[in-house]
């Protein structure tokens, strides 16, 4: 196992150089425009682009890893990452706020397509080496697959919280443009170490060759689209604005919000990492696997419905409430995104399975940019309590979907 491993490996380092790039890319954004006075909802608009365009380089990126190798596409995620990074440091503070926020918008745009690109070729890239080590008698089981995907994405999670820490200190030291140009140069030395290290044409096959034929996946991927929509939309609805102005009315210093958020982040990483020990593994692969996804996403959305309750009548120390609530959400969250991100690798075939993780994360960037969209406009309508409600909602279609999920292989 040791060429598996070794691609596994590799893989997994170039995604953490990015992910910590992508994550203090995200904090150095906020932080920047909130210091210059941008309102809440305009803070979510300017990420609006960044999830919007997710949904089209899944689709696209997966199509052309199938089509031009995982390795030659990792490539091209990390090269657009460096030129969106080029571009937004070019941002000029005599600029109009209009002109500013078209600008950040446009850069934020070209990272969307880059952390997709390099999301659908990373995970594809697992699969694919998984199939390698079964296919030459190696140990390439489903119980290794379920460890590699949850340590992939786990690891991958943790290392965006500290991308948030690092993105505020770089900020602080460097300032916005210095920050950017480091990061660019950081990003530089993964993907020397990418072209180097990888196979060129590691996942290339026969793509598909009609839309038809692209968007035709099996009913396992097409219920753990539509589940994935909803379950990462639930979770943006309520996070992205609407906890981190609500501890700010609290009273939190937006480096405690900013603290607090890189700290769920890391430990929703940990946990991810650990599902395989939470989740009880069967031989096929599923039996047990999809049973888990239910359970979890109905325990997941009875937390934001009693949050709700709890803001609705006010409980005494709501802020602490709502942290500890946090916390729950973050915990079973954490066990159903790592299970679906097995669960969509078991029911893809080896051939085409950059097209199927493409499809399956286009739905996932799709619940992002929804849930941006809503965590806006809910909290400006009705605050925390509309935002959980929206959340709640969701999740309740999550679990209704995953009733639907195949428990054999189609």
């Amino acid at each position: 196992m040791q060429h598996a491993a070794r691609n596994y490996t590799v893989v997994t380092a170039a995604y953490w150089g990015f992910t910590l790039t992508d994550g203090a890319l995200r904090m150095l954004v906020l932080l920047h425009f909130y210091r210059l006075g941008y309102s809440p909802f305009t803070l979510a608009f300017l990420f609006l682009l960044y999830e919007a365009a997710g949904v089209l380089a899944n689709l696209i990126g997966g199509w052309l890893a199938t089509r031009y190798g995982i390795t030659r596409m990792l490539t091209v995620g990390l090269t657009t990452q460096i030129v969106g990074f080029t571009v937004l440091s070019l941002l000029n503070p005599a600029w109009t706020a209009a002109m500013s926020v078209a600008w950040v918008v446009l850069a934020q745009g070209i990272c969307g397509v880059a952390k997709d690109l390099t999301k659908t070729a990373s995970k594809s890239a697992i699969k694919v080496t998984q199939a390698a080590a079964k296919e030459q008698g190696e140990t390439g089981d489903n119980g290794q697959l379920f460890k590699w995907v949850a340590w992939f994405t786990g690891s991958k999670n943790a290392m965006k919280g500290f991308g948030f820490f690092l993105g505020g200190v770089l900020l602080q030291t460097l300032g916005f443009q210095h920050a950017l140009w480091l990061m660019a140069g950081l990003l530089a030395l993964v993907l020397l170490g990418v072209v180097t290290s990888l196979p060129t044409l590691m996942g290339r096959s026969k793509a598909s060759q009609s839309a038809k034929e692209l968007f035709a996946k099996n009913a396992g991927i097409n219920g753990l689209a539509a589940a994935r929509v909803v379950l990462f939309g639930a979770r943006d609805v309520w996070f992205v604005v609407g906890v981190p102005v609500f501890l700010y009315s609290q009273g939190w210093t937006f480096t405690m919000v900013g603290g607090f958020l890189a700290a769920w982040t890391i430990g929703y990483g940990l946990v991810q990492a650990l599902a395989p020990a939470i989740v009880k593994r069967s031989a096929d692969g599923l039996s047990t696997e999809v049973p888990a996804a239910r359970l979890w996403s109905a325990v997941l959305a009875l937390v934001p419905m009693a949050l709700a309750a709890a803001v609705w009548l006010d409980v005494p120390h709501l802020q602490w409430v709502v942290v500890g609530g946090l916390g729950l959400f973050g915990v079973a969250f954490a066990v159903n995104s790592s299970v679906h991100s097995y669960l969509v690798l078991a029911y893809a075939g080896s051939e085409k399975a950059a097209e199927d993780v493409g499809f399956y994360y286009a739905a996932n960037a799709l619940g992002r940019f929804l849930g941006t969209l809503l965590s806006g406009l809910l909290y400006q309508w009705g605050g925390l309590l509309y935002a959980l409600i929206g959340s709640a909602a969701m999740l309740v279609l999550c679990w209704l979907f995953t009733l639907y999920l195949p428990e054999t292989q189609t």
